[in-house]
């Protein structure tokens, strides 16, 4: 039997507003104590929160972790450097396609996944302001037409 336990965290509500996703990938994170204490907590912020390569490792930088108000001297540096952990043959992929004109790579959820914290990223390219006028315009549309299915029935 395999069973997955996996509990939400914390979701980057404005990454699918502000992106198009074309992939997604799933990275373990490494934290120190207090980190995961704090993230227990949902104390976390996504804003201006992205991934990067650098020599051949892959980092989640801006991510917001608040301090753990119970560890004194032992607390971490909320806005810190993160390394990730994802399989060689996905970073490569991963690498190859941020090399790309206007790709960048976002975290988009963060949650347990047994016992284990894992994020979600989202590989993607930035909206144009008209994209995202469209996307508000598409979502106009079908709360519309909910409604109306709604006052139909």
């Amino acid at each position: 039997m395999n069973s997955e336990y996996i509990k939400l965290i914390a979701t980057n509500k404005k990454a699918k507003y502000n992106y198009h996703i074309d992939a997604e990938y799933e990275a373990g994170m490494v934290l120190v104590g207090s980190e995961v204490k704090s993230m227990r907590e949902g104390r976390v912020s996504f804003q201006d929160a992205y991934a990067d390569i650098k020599n051949g490792e892959l980092f989640l930088r801006q991510l917001h972790i608040s301090p753990y108000k119970y560890a004194y001297n032992a607390n971490h540096e909320a806005l810190r450097t993160r390394k990730l952990l994802v399989h060689r043959y996905e970073l490569k992929k991963i690498s190859a396609r941020i090399r790309e004109k206007g790709y960048s790579l976002i975290p988009l959820k963060i949650y347990f996944k047994n016992d284990k914290i894992k994020v979600l990223l989202g590989l993607g390219k930035g909206k144009k302001l008209y994209d995202k006028r469209e996307s508000i315009k598409q979502k106009d549309v079908s709360r519309d037409m909910d409604r109306e299915r709604k006052n139909y029935s």
